[in-house]
């Protein structure tokens, strides 16, 4: 299998299966110099980690990290860093009836039609589990974009049709972790969780959508072409598995705005050039314009849900019906969160190395 690194200058490569031995991730390219913990990768990871609420799945995993490799007195080497997460609570029980009923909404049909063989146990490779290496490596991103007063949250705007109002994300982003659906507007998480408790009863699940913010990127960061900051952006958002829509700024709103409606003027504020407007995103022409980056992207309900569904045995090719046991998200939208914030940082951080804006090589204060 190939395609599991992720970037240019930064690079990822996670491994590991959702019911193997452990998950992690290799991560090449930081700078050396950097302070750095496990309790620092940590934080994030806890934030992602099954069995948090009433809105997540019962699976118990402490998703606790290690660090093997690149790290030496609290500092980082400049060498690949290698971080590890031991799965302790898998059970595999609930596959082994199904391996070859495809599940609807999975990848079990597709990876099967590839590769000819797959480990079916929880969704193997496919499974949500694999994002652990995605916020571990992102925790360490996060960390170089702070020296560079770069701030990303995520956050929930809408769940199962319920929108959020939410006008000020820096008012209100002290309320995105006090709820189980990570969302800034208490109103609304409020019904949030209400409507998600009613959906699994029914044996159901709902869908929703993250925004992510990025605030204090400076101007010029991206290249102009192929390798645009927003079609990097959208690459590594939909690279996150329920993620089916992307849009950055006014996103679909831009198809029923006309130019004089969705152009950002420009306007003189604190002796230097800003939009008046953010309509854009924080991007032009593939390349960051100073004003903080805006990305929402669209997640589909979780696809393993009770009720009966129509499915086929591959094996004795006949129409057969599933109807899916196990430890299951109700909505992944609120786990998502962290996942959106490392996907947007390890971006940042990579083209703000491409751009010079952090050394390749060490840490320059």
């Amino acid at each position: 299998m190939v395609a599991n690194t992720f970037g240019h200058s930064f690079k990822i490569t996670t491994w590991g299966e959702s019911h193997g031995k452990a998950i992690g991730v290799v991560v090449d390219g930081v700078p050396a110099g950097l302070e750095i913990s496990a309790g620092d990768i940590q934080k994030d990871l806890d934030r992602r980690k099954p069995g948090q609420s009433e809105v997540s799945t019962p699976r118990s995993e402490s998703d606790s990290v290690e660090i093997l490799s690149g790290v030496f007195q609290g500092k980082t080497t400049g060498t690949p860093i290698s971080l590890i997460v031991f799965n302790r609570d898998a059970d595999s029980s609930a596959y082994e009836k199904i391996h070859n009923f495809p599940r609807p909404g999975h990848a079990d049909f597709t990876y099967e039609e590839k590769y000819g063989f797959r480990d079916f146990r929880g969704g193997g490779r496919s499974s949500a589990r694999e994002t652990i290496g995605r916020v571990a490596a992102g925790a360490i991103a996060k960390k170089l974009l702070q020296m560079k007063g770069i701030e990303i949250i995520s956050h929930v705007v809408e769940l199962g049709g319920i929108k959020a109002n939410v006008k000020d994300i820096r008012a209100m982003k002290s309320n995105i972790e006090e709820n189980p659906v990570r969302c800034a507007d208490p109103k609304a998480a409020k019904e949030m969780l209400e409507m998600i408790k009613e959906e699994r009863v029914k044996g159901d699940s709902v869908g929703g959508i993250v925004e992510t913010v990025a605030f204090g990127v400076p101007a010029g960061i991206g290249e102009p072409v192929f390798d645009k900051l927003d079609a990097d952006i959208a690459k590594a958002m939909v690279g996150i598995g329920a993620v089916k829509g992307v849009e950055i700024g006014a996103g679909f709103e831009a198809a029923r705005m006309k130019g004089s409606q969705m152009n950002d003027s420009f306007c003189i504020e604190d002796d230097r050039i800003v939009a008046c407007t953010n309509n854009a995103g924080g991007i032009l022409g593939g390349i960051s314009s100073g004003m903080p980056i805006i990305c929402r992207c669209a997640v589909k309900p979780t696809p393993s849900i009770s009720i009966p569904q129509k499915t086929v045995d591959m094996e004795k090719m006949k129409e057969e019906e599933i109807t899916i046991a196990g430890r299951h998200d109700p909505t992944i939208p609120p786990r998502m969160v962290p996942v959106a914030e490392a996907m947007m940082a390890l971006v940042i951080v990579d083209h703000m190395i491409r751009s010079g804006h952090i050394h390749p090589n060490k840490i320059i204060g």
